[in-house]
């Protein structure tokens, strides 16, 4: 006979939460460097600085530090972690892209073209495609 009552995960160690934190670091980077190789590639400007790792290197890092210590609040604190997070991510995302449409639209930087521009929206997903099921493996949400 199978339970259908919710399970509960054990609270996120802080090896569990440092490991999140380092992949989703790491893995940032990684896809972070491809999104910008691949926009300069199809032709963003040179002179667009926000697609060289002195900008969006540490942009990615403190992006995925605030979401993972984040995310362990929230998983540590609320009973419904799962549902909250559910709702949470894609809000947090989608403001997280609002600086991106202004430079879009006030064309300020140096270069600025819509191609350099979709690559830095596409930094934002690249690093929650590495960072939320990182998150979820190593500190998995109650229900």
């Amino acid at each position: 006979m199978t339970s259908t009552a919710p399970t509960t995960a054990a609270p996120a160690t802080w090896k569990a939460t440092l490991t999140a934190t380092g992949i989703a670091v790491a893995g940032g980077l990684i896809i972070n460097s491809l999104i910008a190789a691949a926009a300069l590639g199809l032709g963003a400007s040179d002179e667009f600085q926000q697609l060289t790792l002195p900008v969006y290197g540490p942009l990615t890092v403190i992006g995925a530090v605030i979401a993972a210590v984040a995310w362990r609040v929230i998983v540590g604190r609320s009973r419904n972690a799962r549902r909250i997070l559910r709702i949470l991510v894609p809000v947090v995302l989608l403001v997280s892209l609002i600086p991106d449409f202004l430079l879009l639209a006030s064309k300020s930087q140096p270069g600025t073209t819509t191609t350099g521009v979709i690559a830095l929206i596409l930094m934002h997903f690249g690093v929650a495609a590495v960072a939320v099921p990182a998150f979820q493996r190593l500190m998995p949400p109650r229900t």
